[in-house]
């Protein structure tokens, strides 16, 4: 049998190997673990900002903001000025510039292409969630997107010119006759009735200026689309969620989610709220709601972790067995 030379050395080596082993696990156990507990209060929850579409204002928003709240999140829903892409992005811009602290910005409508542009550049965004909404690329508008995908709301504006210190230009609103059918098919006739007579109408540049950023590029994104939505094609909806990687979840819903399905909506944002920082746009198929590979990419970081400390273990023991 072959003595070792060094009374000490078998013992130092035989722990040096289990600590290797040790190791290995403790790295994987440490992976698997959540990067925080939900609910530390160590963790700053993000301020919540709706931005309301055309034909709306943050009322729209009221049935989610009460759900937010009660979950602990502070909730703003600004008033968009509907008087052009450009002009909108800057304000809600400047809104975002007064909060501190993380933020996840939400858009309705047309305030998805607001959103868009308003983060750019704005590293507080950890966030974008889109319901029922326009996700144009640079170079693309609200009218491209709506030519490539018809709806039934070219035929359900009406153009009304307006006047304003220095400037003029068209509004449309919807005709009165087609907010229920068109707009809010799955709200009460009489709400719907209402929407109509409260209704604030969006400049035509809204629709018609060019993106020239688009957020949702960098910015991870969280998709609502409502099948029945007749405002804006669900089709063009998937498309736009499909494109940029969005987390996606579909709902029996027409444009009006955010009134009619309340709880759906701010399920949504709840998500992209208590998602990681560190998440990106994944590419995920539309109409899915989670992106598994991160998982499967943790299962082998884990496994080969795994694998590492065996292997150490067994190093161990061959060397035990080649002196003996």
């Amino acid at each position: 049998m072959t003595t070792w030379a060094n009374s000490g050395t078998q013992p130092r080596m035989l722990r040096a190997h289990v600590t290797v082993a040790g190791c290995a696990l403790a790295l994987c156990a440490s992976a698997a673990a959540p990067a925080a507990a939900e609910g530390d209060p160590t963790v700053t929850k993000p301020t919540v900002v709706l931005v309301h579409g055309a034909f709306a204002d943050g009322s729209s928003w009221n049935g989610v903001i009460s759900r937010l709240e009660r979950s602990g999140y502070t909730v703003i829903a600004p008033a968009n000025p509907l008087r052009g892409l450009y002009n909108d992005s800057t304000y809600i811009a400047s809104v975002l510039d007064s909060i501190k602290g993380p933020v996840v910005l939400v858009g309705h409508s047309y305030g998805g292409a607001v959103i868009s542009s308003a983060a750019a550049d704005n590293p507080r965004v950890k966030s974008l969630v889109y319901v029922s909404a326009l996700m144009p690329d640079v170079g693309e508008s609200g009218m491209s997107l709506a030519a490539r995908f018809p709806s039934e709301l070219g035929t359900a504006t009406r153009s009304v010119p307006y006047r304003e210190s220095g400037r003029s230009g068209t509004d449309l609103y919807l005709k009165r006759d087609k907010v229920h059918q068109v707009f809010a098919a799955d709200l009460p006739q009489s709400e719907a009735n209402l929407l109509g007579a409260t209704q604030r109408p969006a400049a035509t540049t809204a629709f018609s200026e060019k993106a020239k950023v688009a957020a949702w590029k960098h910015i991870p994104s969280w998709a609502l689309v409502g099948r029945q939505d007749k405002t804006i094609s669900p089709d063009q909806e998937r498309f736009q969620a499909k494109r940029a990687g969005s987390h996606t979840v579909e709902i029996n819903s027409s444009h009006v989610s955010l009134i009619a399905h309340p709880a759906a909506v701010a399920d949504l944002i709840l998500r992209a709220a208590g998602a990681p920082s560190s998440a990106r746009p994944s590419r995920v198929a539309a109409g899915s709601a989670n992106d598994v590979r991160p998982k499967a990419a943790l299962a082998g970081f884990a496994g080969a972790s795994l694998a590492s400390g065996a292997g150490a273990v067994l190093l161990g023991r061959r060397l035990r067995r080649t002196r003996r």
